[in-house]
């Protein structure tokens, strides 16, 4: 169980707070939009939720998150620290929906497991964060 620590900084609790909303929000749009059949959109809203909530545990942590490297960095060391390789794998998950955004090869239904695997990372993320894994 780790919990992520509060530096006492008011700001990186503020971004780290914006990132989780805007998480929650994007998960919840790529459901509506997988819904609508636009698998485009649904990927590529599960990524972004995805990237969102390694954000809000990478600024709570101070740990460099500017790029797609670093978001893979994130989930490595987060993966490591509380023994949750799933971490690594469901952010390749992700990365794929992210690139179907562009290149369109997903089957709908391939779009539809790699959200149910998004949306198991967030919730393993959510457990991690609050200390309750």
């Amino acid at each position: 169980m780790i919990r992520i620590p509060d530096r006492g900084m008011s700001r990186k609790m503020t971004v780290s707070a914006k990132h989780m909303a805007t998480s929650q929000r994007l998960i919840q749009q790529a459901v509506v939009e997988l819904d609508s059949g636009d698998t485009l959109q649904a990927s590529e809203k599960a990524w972004g939720a995805t990237a969102h909530f390694f954000e809000s545990v990478a600024e709570r942590r101070a740990w460099r998150h500017k790029s797609h490297s670093d978001l893979f960095t994130v989930a490595n060391r987060l993966s490591k620290e509380t023994q949750r390789p799933e971490f690594n794998a469901l952010i390749r998950s992700a990365s794929a929906l992210h690139v179907n955004f562009y290149e369109d090869w997903m089957p709908a239904d391939a779009v539809q497991d790699g959200i149910g695997e998004v949306k198991s990372l967030l919730d393993g993320l959510e457990q991690t964060s609050t200390g309750t894994s």
